[in-house]
């Protein structure tokens, strides 16, 4: 897995570390304006909690709530703070990410550097939100 930020040289970008620059995987469908088009699938209103999703630095997991068919918030019930370092990752991470997903409409989302791992498993907890939430 390889990670690209446009001006930025990055490192040791699969691992939970320092920052808070979105970074781009390759492969991901990452334009908020494919689902500000209605690509994507109407979604029952409503609270839908996600799967809790382990990593190296502990679990995330998130609810999604829905409104009027698109989400509305993300609720982190669960994000990594067993390690002081986790702790500090996870709050400046957890916004960032709550904020992509809201514009996103999607699990498709930029991950944050330095918070790999826990963007990928708020990315995996979302997604399967979403899939209890279609219609």
């Amino acid at each position: 897995m390889w990670c690209t930020a446009t001006g930025l040289a990055l490192s040791g970008c699969g691992a939970d570390s320092v920052g808070s620059q979105l970074v781009q995987f390759p492969g991901q469908v990452l334009s908020s304006s494919t689902a500000a088009s209605g690509a994507t699938p109407k979604l029952k209103d409503g609270q839908y909690a996600g799967q809790d999703v382990p990593n190296p630095y502990g679990d995330v997991q998130v609810q999604v709530v829905v409104s009027g068919g698109r989400i509305s918030d993300v609720q982190s019930l669960v994000l990594p703070s067993d390690r002081q370092r986790s702790a500090e990752i996870s709050q400046s991470a957890g916004p960032l990410l709550h904020d992509e997903i809201v514009q996103a409409q999607s699990a498709q989302i930029d991950v944050v550097t330095g918070a790999t791992y826990t963007s990928d498993g708020y990315a995996q907890s979302v997604q399967s939100a979403l899939d209890q939430a279609q219609r």
